[in-house]
């Protein structure tokens, strides 16, 4: 992973974790259930971006590296790799249309 894609992920992950101590502010404060609701769709949209850019840079880089090297036994495990993850976790790794 490159510095470049590092600095946006913390950013990211900087406002996530802002939005989830809101979140506990909410609900410490009794604040109304939608209004907590609303916030943590929030977090969840802003890990669900941080997914989205560490799956693409695993893709760029690693998965493409094994395809380029022509070790079919490597090739292989990036795309059992890749398997695993979209069938654990598809909905969350699915790129927003």
């Amino acid at each position: 992973m490159d510095d470049a894609t590092r600095k946006k992920l913390s950013a990211r992950l900087r406002r996530a974790e802002g939005q989830v101590a809101a979140v506990r502010r909410m609900i410490d404060e009794d604040a109304e259930c939608v209004s907590i609701l609303t916030q943590i769709s929030a977090a969840q949209g802003a890990m669900g971006r941080v997914s989205e850019i560490v799956l693409a840079d695993h893709i760029q880089c690693c998965v493409a590296d094994a395809f380029a090297d022509g070790d079919p036994e490597r090739r292989q495990q990036q795309i059992d790799e890749l398997l695993t993850l979209f069938s654990r976790h598809g909905r969350a790794l699915a790129p927003k249309s």
